[in-house]
C-alpha cells in the first residue's frame, strides 16, 4: 500500500498501565507515524511526562489523558504497576482499567479512529464493534510463551487440571519436544486460576481478545518464531500482523562517565551484564547466589537491580565481605541506567537476563552471548536455549525454582567459552541471528507488510 494512502488511517492505542506494555506500544506508534498514520494514545495521566520523550512524531502521536479510578485496594494516587507491588496490588490496577470504559468508549466516539490497539482490556472488541471500529489485539507477550499457554487454556478451559494435564502441550504445538520443568508447571497452573481485576481470569484476557479482536499482532518475526505463528493463526483463524522486533530507536541517555571508564578499563568480550528489569525483585538469597556465581566466574561484572523487600541500603543486601573481596571487579547499581548503550559497548561479553521479553530483543541484534535465567517467563528463553540454541539456560534448583551459585557460574562460562563445541555452536547460531537483525531493510519489510495488512483489514 503506497504511503499516501495510510496519511487517512487514525489508530488509537489502550496499552495495559506498565511501562514495559507503553514502550513497545509507543515503538509501533512511531514506526506507524512514519508511514503517515495518526496516532491517539491514551495513557494514564502521571504517566505522559515519563514517556513523552519516546514520541517521534508529536505531529501525528497525540497522548490522550486517563484518569485512573480509584477502587477498593488500589493505593490512593496509584495509575501504573511502577506505583504498586503488582503481586498485591495488580488486580485493582486491572479493575481500574476496567472502569475506564465509559470514558474509553466517550473517547472513541469523539475521535473515530478507523482501529484501537489493545491488550488486557479484553472488553474493547464489543465496544469497538459497537462503534463501527476494528480492534487489534496487540500482546506484548511473546508469541511462543501466548503459542503454549494461552491456546492450553482454549483446549483445556475450566476445572482443577493434574500437573501431567498442564505438561502436555496443546493439540498440535509445534514444539512438542519442550520441556517444563515441575516447577514451571506449578506456576503455570496458579496462573491459570489467577483472577486478574473484575473477577477476570488472566489468561481470560488474553483468550477473550484474541477471539474477539478482528485482526492478532505480535512483536515478533518468523526467522525466530515461524512455526509458532502459523500456529496461532490456524488456532484463531484470523489475520496475524507482525512488527519484526520493534528495536528501540527513541533518544537514550549516554553511558554514564563512571561506568563509560571502568568498562573502558575492562577487555574486549569480557564483562558479563546482568540486569532484571524494573518489576522484578530478587530474594536476598537470590541476590547472593547471583553475586557469588558471578564472582566465581572470576570475570568482572555489572549488576543493575531492585533492592530485595525490606533491605534499605545496598551494601546491606551484599554478601559478608564481597565488596572486599572484589577490588573493584564488579559494579552493582541499584538505579537505572541505559541497558542499550551497555549492550553495546565492546567490553560486555554476556548478557545475564531475567528473561523479559523487552531486554531479549534487546540483546538480540548485539554481539554479547546470551545467559538465561527465566524468572519472568520461561517457554521463550527455552526455545531460544533448546530450540534455536543461541543462548545457554541456568540451570534452575527444582525445589524452588531458582538458581545456584554453581549453576550461574557454570552457565556463563559455557557461553563465555570460545573453544567448547557447545559454545562454538551458540556463537555460530548467534552469529546467524545476529546478521538478520542487523540488515537495514529486516524491521522496514515487517512494517511495511503491517500498514499493508492493516489497509487490507480496513476495506474488509
Amino acid at each position: 500500500m503506497p504511503m499516501d494512502s495510510n496519511k487517512s488511517i487514525h489508530v488509537a492505542m489502550y496499552p495495559w498501565f506498565a511501562f514495559g506494555h507503553f514502550i513497545p506500544y509507543l515503538q509501533l506508534s512511531n514506526k506507524l507515524a512514519e508511514n503517515g498514520f495518526k496516532i491517539s494514545f491514551f495513557v494514564p495521566k502521571g504517566a505522559i511526562s515519563k514517556i513523552q520523550h519516546g514520541n517521534l512524531h508529536p505531529n501525528l502521536i497525540a497522548f490522550v489523558p486517563i484518569n485512573v479510578p480509584q477502587v477498593e485496594g488500589l493505593p490512593s494516587g496509584a495509575e501504573t504497576t511502577s506505583d504498586i507491588t503488582v503481586r498485591q496490588f495488580g488486580p485493582s490496577l486491572a479493575t481500574a482499567m476496567d472502569r475506564t470504559k465509559t470514558d474509553i468508549q466517550l473517547f472513541l466516539h469523539q475521535i473515530k479512529p478507523d482501529f484501537v490497539f489493545f491488550d488486557f482490556a479484553y472488553w474493547i472488541p464489543g465496544l469497538a464493534k459497537s462503534l463501527g471500529i476494528k480492534s487489534i489485539q496487540f500482546t506484548i507477550v511473546s508469541a511462543p510463551t501466548l503459542g503454549r499457554h494461552t491456546v492450553h487454556f482454549k483446549h483445556y478451559p475450566a476445572g482443577d487440571l493434574s500437573e501431567e494435564d498442564i505438561m502436555r502441550h496443546p493439540p498440535g504445538y509445534p514444539d512438542s519436544s519442550l520441556i517444563l520443568h515441575p516447577h514451571e508447571v506449578r506456576t503455570f497452573g496458579r496462573r491459570r486460576t489467577l483472577i486478574f481485576g473484575s473477577g477476570v481470569l488472566l489468561c481470560d484476557r488474553y483468550l477473550r481478545g484474541l477471539i474477539e479482536s478482528d485482526a492478532i499482532a505480535f512483536r515478533s518475526c518468523r526467522e525466530l518464531d515461524g512455526p509458532i505463528l502459523d500456529y496461532i493463526e490456524r488456532e484463531f483463524g484470523k489475520a496475524l500482523l507482525l512488527t519484526g522486533p520493534l528495536i528501540p530507536n527513541f533518544p537514550t541517555s549516554d553511558l554514564d562517565e563512571r561506568w563509560n571508564t571502568w568498562l573502558g578499563g575492562c577487555k574486549a568480550g569480557s564483562v558479563i551484564y546482568s540486569a532484571f528489569g524494573s518489576e522484578t525483585t530478587l530474594s536476598n538469597d537470590q541476590l547472593h547466589a547471583l553475586l557469588l556465581g558471578f564472582e566465581q566466574t572470576g570475570m568482572p561484572f555489572f549488576l543493575v537491580l531492585k533492592l530485595p523487600a525490606g533491605v534499605d541500603s545496598l551494601k546491606a543486601a551484599l554478601p559478608e565481605g564481597f565488596l572486599e573481596r572484589l577490588e573493584g571487579r564488579g559494579i552493582v547499581h541499584d538505579g537505572w541506567v541505559p541497558q542499550q548503550k551497555i549492550l553495546e559497548h565492546p567490553s560486555v561479553g554476556c548478557f545475564v537476563s531475567h528473561c523479559g521479553y523487552s531486554s531479549l530483543l534487546e540483546a538480540l541484534p548485539n554481539d554479547c552471548q546470551l545467559v538465561l535465567m527465566p524468572i519472568v517467563e520461561y517457554v521463550t528463553p527455552r526455545r531460544l536455549s533448546s530450540v534455536l540454541k543461541v543462548a545457554v539456560e541456568v540451570e534452575a534448583v527444582e525445589a524452588d525454582g531458582f538458581f545456584s551459585k554453581e549453576s550461574v557460574c557454570k552457565a556463563v562460562r559455557t557461553a563465555m567459552d570460545v573453544n567448547s563445541e557447545a559454545g562454538k555452536e551458540i556463537r555460530a547460531n548467534r552469529a546467524k541471528v545476529r546478521e538478520i537483525f542487523l540488515n537495514k531493510k529486516f524491521e522496514s519489510s515487517y512494517i511495511e507488510s503491517f500498514c499493508q495488512k492493516l489497509g487490507d483489514i480496513l476495506v474488509q
